[in-house]
């Protein structure tokens, strides 16, 4: 199965702004959702697996679809499913090639965004995984999509 990020509206079959029902059914196809919230609140979160791929849908305004993150499998794991971003695999693809062309923030930290896409990355991994020369891990092992100004508050 591919996934497609479509940057800043959607995340495969998640868009943003859904409800909370809306998203639960979109996600649902993947086996159980689960939910986290704080006390006395709806669903802030809504986590579920797609054949390996980790989804986090959070609901952080109006019990709307504020973004979606995608999660690597993990060491030594590999998913049928693949997470693409104009053709390419998140996951698979060298983040130095996937964000060439992009208008990178904080390029060379583990934890890159686009503005404005509000597409933001991460590298952080404990793992035994393939590094740069400087320690960072060769791959993404996250990436979210958000609305338009989601990372506003980095730049």
């Amino acid at each position: 199965m591919d996934l497609h990020l479509e940057p800043p509206t959607a995340a495969g079959p998640v868009r943003l702004g859904m409800t909370f029902e809306e998203a639960l059914a979109a996600v649902a196809p993947w086996g159980d959702p689960r939910t986290r919230h704080r006390p006395g609140r709806r669903p802030d979160t809504l986590s579920a697996s797609c054949a390996g791929i980790a989804v986090d849908v959070h609901l952080e305004e109006d019990d709307r679809v504020t973004a979606v993150e995608f999660w690597w499998p993990g060491e030594g794991r590999t998913s049928t499913t693949r997470v693409l971003l104009d053709g390419r695999d998140v996951f698979t693809t060298p983040a130095d090639e996937l964000l060439d062309g992009l208008p990178v923030h904080d390029g060379d930290t583990e934890d890159p965004f686009v503005s404005g896409l509000s597409l933001g990355f991460t590298r952080r991994t404990s793992q035994e995984v393939p590094r740069r020369p400087d320690g960072l891990p060769v791959h993404f092992t996250s990436v979210l999509v958000g609305g338009t100004d989601y990372y506003d508050f980095r730049r």
